[in-house]
């Protein structure tokens, strides 16, 4: 298997450039795919993101401030909206043709902001991901997170394709049971965007976080059904139902818990990635101390991959010729492999 540190870049592409909550009065600074961006909400509340550098002398745009219809370069005044086009120049008037800056395309739904980083007339809004979930606060408690990772986006992606990784790398909250990954029973199937996998613990012992947040008692049929949406997104749902509840028939049912998490993995750098998710269970009392303590541990989980990937990538980067080697269970890992490569023999 090649090393994640070799992987290039898919440009034509939407990618998840910041929560909502992230873009407030301030301009947000950010690198994506090796590009310094800066992300604004101005005062009508239209989101933009421009490259962080002003035309004029290159000073970054994140170093300024919002201004009713645009940003405001911090250096010497001048502002740009969102199209990156100078609507201001303080003392000299305006020429939009020779003071202009890159915009990105960039689309606000479902709280998600979205970025595309690649040929602007390719950016077709009905390729973003639905994800309705968050729509659905009646139903869902949400939990939002950004987490900066020193590691090519490619090790994160490949972790949430392979769960045996579990009960391992976070034993005190949502791992479970050594042997009952490992005889857990997988589906595996492609897709026209990646791959999804369906996967089965029947009779298994229920992990730490699993018994703090629904009570259970005794033995669970667990599952965890997984679909990886190329370049960078992955769905999950997954849940566990008291043996002899008809798990396999209905996950849908009351009782028990159900989990509902997007992941969405950002490329930074070749060696660093922003890794977004989001986070809800049905099953769990909302505001309450268990609800809090659910979301703690899937919090904590996730730095837990956090510094695994990032040690990962440390050693790859010391040792870059050597390869990784593939098992048995790597098999939604290699066709996740395969739907980027597919991306990437494109452009």
């Amino acid at each position: 298997m090649k090393n994640s540190a070799q992987e290039k870049f898919v440009y034509n592409a939407w990618y998840i450039a910041a929560w909502p909550s992230e873009l407030e009065d301030q301009p947000l600074a950010r690198t994506i795919l090796d590009e310094k961006i800066v992300l604004f909400r101005d005062k009508s509340g239209k989101v933009a993101a421009l490259e962080d550098r002003c035309c004029h002398r290159a000073a970054p745009l994140s170093f300024g401030k919002v201004m009713t219809t645009g940003i405001q370069c911090g250096y010497h005044g001048m502002v740009f909206d969102s199209a990156g086009i100078c609507i201001d120049n303080p003392g000299a008037g305006t020429d939009s043709k020779q003071y202009t800056v890159r915009s990105f395309p960039i689309v606000e739904q479902q709280n998600f902001i979205w970025i595309w980083m690649g040929d602007n007339s390719k950016a077709d809004e009905n390729k973003i991901i639905e994800y309705p979930h968050h729509e659905m606060s009646d139903d869902w408690s949400f939990e939002f997170s950004h987490y900066h990772i020193a590691a090519n986006y490619i090790f994160m992606m490949d972790n949430l394709m392979d769960l045996t990784h579990l009960a391992y790398v976070h034993t005190s909250t949502i791992g479970g049971n050594p042997e009952d990954h490992a005889a857990a029973s997988m589906e595996v199937t492609t897709t026209e965007t990646g791959v999804k996998y369906m996967r089965w613990m029947l009779n298994s012992q229920p992990p730490p976080t699993f018994v703090a947040a629904a009570g259970f008692k005794g033995k669970v049929d667990r599952w965890s059904n997984f679909e990886y949406v190329a370049p960078s997104s992955v769905l999950q749902r997954n849940g566990a139902l008291d043996v002899g509840k008809g798990a396999v028939d209905n996950q849908e049912q009351e009782g028990g818990i159900s989990i509902r998490l997007f992941h969405h993995v950002t490329p930074e750098t070749a060696t660093s990635c922003h890794y977004f998710w989001s986070s809800a269970a049905r099953g769990v009392v909302r505001d309450s101390n268990a609800g809090k303590k659910f979301q703690d541990d899937i919090a904590a989980a996730f730095l837990e991959d956090k510094a695994m990937v990032e040690a990962q990538q440390s050693i790859v980067s010391a040792q870059p010729h050597r390869e990784l080697l593939s098992r048995t269970h790597d098999k939604a890992v290699a066709l996740e492999r395969k739907a980027l490569h597919k991306m990437l023999a494109c452009e």
